[in-house]
């Protein structure tokens, strides 16, 4: 996946996260439904952010973008800041 490819991901989930919460908003989806699919949601975005620095710092440090790859979002979720 090329950096393209992962802000179009980026740009579709951010999407959807919009239409989650419009379709709670006007009752065609359960509050409880809707924050289980945001929390696969927001984690798959962490994922492709995690995908999109690791192939920026690879190129900027003169290695193989295309060596990057996703990682588990137990090991994404579980950075600290």
């Amino acid at each position: 996946m090329d950096d393209k490819q992962i802000l179009h991901q980026i740009s579709a989930l951010v999407d959807e996260e919009h239409q989650l919460r419009g379709r709670v908003q006007h009752g065609q989806l359960s509050a409880d439904d809707e924050r289980a699919r945001l929390r696969e949601v927001e984690e798959s975005l962490d994922q492709c952010w995690d995908l999109l620095r690791q192939r920026r710092a690879a190129r900027e440090t003169g290695g193989d973008p295309e060596q990057s790859h996703a990682r588990p979002t137990g090991e994404v979720e579980g950075y600290l800041q």
